[in-house]
């Protein structure tokens, strides 16, 4: 069922941001290259980003403006693809572009970068740098006068690897920086389907009565992966999966779906009840969480081919029952599970509706709940699963139907929303610290997270195998099993 057509009165405003100086340090690495670079010019390509907005790469390449803007377009001709229909929009954004070398461990380069910026815009520094560089580079700016109070700056997960390093990390950034001035990215938050996840709840009279544990029975949350660690199994292998997802991006999506409506929609109201959600979360318990490591099949490598320690101990997969005690989630489990080389690449929070307390129709006690789908990735949209009686003579047949949402048939196949890094640079610009996570949440993520991590480092048992290309390890399956419950299958 389409709930909105392409002959809607939605339209979409796009608001242009004030003038600003982005500098990207890392300017030259990959991920400015995929996903900053080219969303910039998506933003200028929608007439949100003003021509006179200046963007100053930095990195330690050697590399003149020129080639830096030869880079740039390479870069979007290989991710970007509109932009060469588009010249004049590209000639403009190029124009934009400007480069610096930057000694980011000593002094060199950071009186040219101050001269470069200008006095009376906004000031925006995105470190797409190691985490190892973030204290670094803040420090200079301070030191160099770079950094005005007006400033922002930016940085990437991972954000530290356990609760002591966050707080040190937090200590360095606050010491240069105002915690209204530190933006901690985590692109799942600028999805358009998380933020819907709020307007579902929050704006609409038809769940928000239901959102609580008299008609839930439980939660899933799903983020699966369809590739391995190739190329990445030196970092991973330090970090894993509970590290590496659970403890910002699923629980950023645990947060969104369980916390309490905020007074107002701002950053702090927003992020004040993401942090009761966190610290109302019970303590974990080893017998509820299950971990695997996926070792080849259907003639796809192991783990192990991509990392260089062969008794690793290290997690490809995790799944959690997480309990949430407070009063609107008293006895609502919510499962958590993530894992790389699995059936298919999807993203999901799947709520599940109690059964009606009294079966009037006998096939009931066969049919499925009431599902409440929330589709992040690949193709963003929402589902409601409902019951209703199958079509045609015979009797009284029930059928689950889907009641769908794909936003690009509700709004027409030439709908193009804004990617996550899109919105959230320019959230960033406007000021706007709703979808980023503050230094307090941070800390209190670990705090939740470090027990397990220890408990799993002491144990002497490994991570339980699972094929590639499959749903996980068996173990994740019986997770559920015990409280008479199944997974919702990984399709693609």
């Amino acid at each position: 069922m389409r709930l909105i057509g392409k002959n809607s009165a939605m339209v979409s405003r796009v608001i242009p941001v004030t003038p600003f100086d982005l500098v990207i340090f890392g300017a030259t690495g990959d991920l400015a290259r995929r996903k900053l670079l080219p969303a910039l010019f998506r933003r200028m390509l929608d007439g949100q980003m003003p021509t006179n907005a200046k963007i100053i790469g930095v990195a330690r390449r050697q590399m003149s403006r020129e080639s830096f803007q030869d880079f740039v377009r390479e870069a979007l001709a290989e991710f970007e693809p509109e932009a060469l229909a588009a010249p004049k929009v590209l000639k403009a954004f190029l124009a934009a572009l400007d480069y610096l070398v930057v000694d980011v461990m000593g002094d060199a380069g950071w009186a040219d970068l101050g001269q470069k910026l200008r006095p009376d815009v906004v000031r925006a520094f995105y470190l797409s740098v190691g985490p190892s560089l973030f204290g670094e580079i803040a420090t200079r700016l301070n030191r160099h006068g770079i950094a005005t109070p007006q400033s922002r700056i930016v940085v990437e997960k991972p954000l530290g690897h356990d609760l002591a390093s966050a707080k040190a990390l937090n200590a360095q950034l606050g010491a240069c920086f105002d915690e209204q001035q530190i933006y901690r990215i985590d692109h799942y938050l600028g999805k358009e389907t998380v933020q819907n996840l709020m307007a579902i709840r929050f704006a609409n009279a038809l769940f928000e009565p239901l959102w609580n544990s008299q008609h839930i029975d439980h939660v899933q949350i799903t983020v699966a992966e369809s590739i391995g660690v190739e190329g990445r199994g030196g970092y991973y292998d330090k970090s894993g999966a509970l590290r590496d997802m659970v403890q910002n991006h699923m629980m950023q999506l645990l947060c969104l779906t369980a916390m309490e409506p905020p007074a107002k929609f701002n950053a702090d109201f927003v992020r004040d009840e993401k942090l009761k959600v966190i610290r109302a979360l019970e303590p974990l318990r080893v017998e509820e969480t299950v971990r695997g490591q996926y070792r080849g099949g259907g003639g796809e490598g192991s783990y192990f081919d991509h990392v260089e320690n062969p008794a690793s101990k290290t997690e490809s997969f995790v799944a959690l029952k997480v309990e949430v005690e407070n009063w609107r989630w008293a006895g609502v489990p919510f499962y958590l599970r993530t894992g790389k080389r699995l059936r298919a690449r999807v993203s999901e929070i799947v709520v599940v509706f109690k059964k009606p307390p009294h079966a009037i129709f006998p096939e009931m006690a066969t049919q499925g709940s009431n599902e409440l789908v929330i589709r992040l990735q690949p193709d963003e949209g929402i589902t409601l699963n409902m019951t209703i009686k199958e079509p045609g003579p015979g009797g009284m047949r029930l059928a689950q139907v889907p009641l769908d949402m794909s936003f690009a048939e509700a709004l027409g196949e030439d709908f193009h929303g804004p990617d996550a890094y899109e919105r959230l640079i320019m959230d960033v610009i406007r000021g706007d610290q709703t979808l980023f996570m503050r230094g307090d949440e941070l800390e209190e993520a670990w705090r939740w997270v470090d027990p397990l991590v220890a408990a799993w480092a002491e144990s002497s048992a490994r991570p339980a195998g699972y094929d590639a290309g499959g749903s996980g390890p068996e173990d994740a399956l019986a997770l559920l099993h015990r409280d008479g419950r199944k997974w919702r299958e990984i399709e693609s």
